[in-house]
């Protein structure tokens, strides 16, 4: 068992509020579960910026080479977004096996 993890780290366009903020990041949350099913996903960080915001994306498989592939298709996807400039992505890959 592989377990991916991807982290997101996002500067948002013109937002001036953290109500405008979750304006911006919930219908991305929203779509990146409506595309990818098998992922757990949400906003896990910079909660009090109204301008920052980081997502978290999570996979279980198999191989790890399917992982990588379902993280870096999240992480397009994301990218796409004009209202947001992706700052950096960091993914993760842990064993189940490994103690």
């Amino acid at each position: 068992m592989y377990i991916g993890a991807l982290t997101l780290d996002l500067l948002l366009g013109d937002v001036r509020s953290l109500k405008q903020k979750r304006s911006v990041v919930r219908p991305i949350v929203a779509e990146v579960r409506r595309r990818f099913p098998a992922v757990a996903v949400a906003e896990t960080g910079h909660l009090d910026l109204h301008r920052r915001a980081e997502i978290g994306v999570a996979v279980v498989s198999a191989s790890p080479g399917n992982c990588g592939e379902v993280l870096e298709a999240c992480e397009r996807m994301v990218a796409s977004r004009p209202e947001i400039e992706l700052l950096s992505a960091r993914r993760s890959l842990f064993n189940g096996d490994e103690d």
